[in-house]
């Protein structure tokens, strides 16, 4: 049912508010404000949509029901999550979403009379149906995977290509007997969990290293299942919010992939992150040794540097040590040092993860610096302070063409005058491969919690 001329010009208005807040999205200056403008883009159009529904007892307890039951969850996550579990909660929210669209989808397909749904309703429902439950089962797999609660590594078996490829040509086909004859209910039903199976299937063999690039196209996947859901109840704030995520979506994820030096199709199906015996082990070849030091010694390096230039990754986020960092960077700037912070486009475990958690601790946006901005000064930097990153620091990248992050762009960290590692032990990053910067004679590596390591330099850099 179309809505009243007046209820359309507030649906434009959210559609307008929804661009509004995404373009704000664009700078870390302007995110808070384009995510405030979007959720009251988002609250217009909820508001809008409750007019329109039948007026029934039933209808208003449901109403009700997910506003208690939603609201408090929002609310909690927001509050409650940790910046570690961020993208633990995103995978979950954005699931959510795709398995919404789907049935939304299913449920408006089985309003229609059997046999009588038209190609304008059964085109967009089979759309929605499939693309939300993908996502939806393939979060699953990637939230688990992010939380540990499975292996992160790629997991494969044998056949596994054509298993996935049967069950895409079993989804084509049910589409097509959908679309065209518009079969009963049963076609519907066989279609959702064929669907959700890929979902499944298509995310297992992704490793955890890729699980960035993952998140941004399940997150474009929910987007276009809730514009198909859009044509198919007729709403156009749905078509346009829904695209514009699909698109935003997608356009991150190639800009992922291009981070990485990788096609999209090598990181769906190439299984990285395999262990690879030939590319080294976690404590290095034998015969190589790793210098130590301690927050005397390397507070002082810092206390009479020039510039310092902090590299944050995932390991900075797991000892929730952002407000440390903040804290160390305030005290060399009190001493005359330059400070800024080195961005690795896929540093963390979701696109823009470094930047939320900087920002967290309100690290001024212009000392926030993108790979292509900062490469070039790294030469001219006395040391670059390296806060639990890992292979995007790894000069393997540009060396070693047996490595496979061989060809990633990766930040110049090697050359700085000198290099500070802060890391828990030798373990490997995400790739599982031996990182060669930690064997140069300019690193030096600081054992222990992230949090910890900085606190002590930061008194080290006061006393000096």
């Amino acid at each position: 049912m179309s809505p009243p001329p007046g209820l359309t010009l507030l649906y434009l208005l959210a559609a307008v508010l929804f661009i509004v807040g995404l373009s704000q999205l664009s700078s870390p200056r302007h995110a808070r404000r384009g995510n405030l403008i979007a959720a009251v883009g988002m609250a217009l159009a909820l508001g809008t949509t409750v007019p329109l529904l039948h007026p029934s007892g039933l209808t208003l307890g449901l109403i009700a029901l997910g506003i208690v039951v939603g609201a408090p969850v929002g609310a909690l996550a927001a509050r409650a999550v940790r910046m570690t579990a961020m993208p633990q909660m995103v995978a979950s929210f954005n699931g959510v979403g795709g398995g919404a669209a789907a049935l939304v989808g299913a449920a408006e397909y089985l309003r229609a009379p059997v046999g009588g749904a038209a190609l304008a309703l059964s085109l967009p429902v089979v759309f929605s149906v499939v693309i939300g439950a993908v996502s939806f089962s393939g979060s699953g797999i990637a939230y688990a995977k992010l939380q540990e609660l499975m292996r992160g590594t790629p997991i494969t078996y044998a056949g596994q290509q054509a298993v996935n490829g049967a069950v895409a040509v079993a989804i084509v086909v049910l589409s097509v007997l959908l679309v065209v004859s518009g079969v009963g209910g049963a076609a519907l039903l066989a279609l959702l969990l064929l669907a959700l199976l890929l979902g499944v299937a298509f995310v297992l063999p992704i490793g955890g290293a890729d699980m960035p690039v993952v998140i941004s196209l399940l997150n474009a996947f929910t987007g276009l299942a809730v514009a198909g859901d859009g044509f198919v109840v007729g709403s156009p704030v749905l078509i346009v919010g829904g695209t514009l995520v699909g698109a935003s979506g997608t356009f991150l994820t190639k800009m992922m992939s291009d981070a990485m030096g990788r096609s999209l199709g090598n990181i769906l199906f190439g299984a990285f992150g395999q262990v690879v015996a030939t590319v080294g082990a976690t404590a290095g070849p034998e015969g190589r040794s790793v210098r130590a030091g301690g927050a005397e010694d390397i507070g002082t390096l810092l206390a009479y540097a020039q510039r310092v230039i902090i590299v944050p990754g995932y390991g900075l986020a797991v000892a929730q040590a952002q407000h440390a960092a903040r804290e160390l960077a305030d005290a060399l700037e009190r001493r005359g040092v330059t400070v800024d912070y080195a961005i690795h486009p896929v540093a963390g475990r979701m696109p823009g993860h470094m930047n939320v958690l900087l920002a967290e601790a309100n690290v001024p946006y212009e000392q926030l610096k993108e790979m292509d901005v900062i490469n070039d000064s790294f030469k001219n930097t006395d040391v670059a302070l390296v806060v639990g990153a890992n292979d995007v620091v790894n000069p393997a990248a540009r060396s070693t063409p047996g490595s496979p992050i061989f060809g990633m762009p990766i930040l110049d960290v090697d050359q700085a005058h000198a290099i500070v590692f802060l890391k828990r032990s030798m373990r490997p990053g995400f790739a599982g491969i031996d990182n060669e910067l930690l064997y140069d004679p300019k690193t030096v590596l600081m054992f222990g919690d992230a949090k910890d390591s900085l606190t002590k330099l930061v008194a080290v850099v006061k006393a000096a």
